[in-house]
């Protein structure tokens, strides 16, 4: 007799298949001969992923933890621009303006 070993399923699908079951267009069976997953994980996936649903809503996402540009190259530029700015202004006095 050989070992079975357990499947592991993306997120991705976990989510695709969740998202069928709560539509509740198709039943539990269906659904779980459509994806060729026990009606019972839907029915656990389902579950989790109505609890979860407010997570996507926060604002602690990866949309504010990962600005898409670099703050400490443009917190450099900007003390940059100040002391040209000073430069500038000093050059600026002692030409008689």
């Amino acid at each position: 007799m050989k070992k079975q070993t357990r499947r592991k399923f993306a997120p991705a699908f976990k989510a695709k298949v969740a998202l069928e079951a709560v539509k509740n267009q198709q039943t539990l069976a269906e659904l779980a001969k459509k994806f060729e997953v026990n009606p019972i994980m839907i029915s656990r996936w389902k579950a989790e992923f109505l609890a979860n649903m407010g997570a996507i809503f926060e604002g602690s996402g990866k949309a504010a933890d990962e600005p898409d540009i670099d703050t400490q190259e443009l917190y450099a530029q900007i003390g940059q621009l100040k002391v040209e700015n000073e430069f500038l202004k000093k050059s600026f006095k002692k030409l008689g303006g």
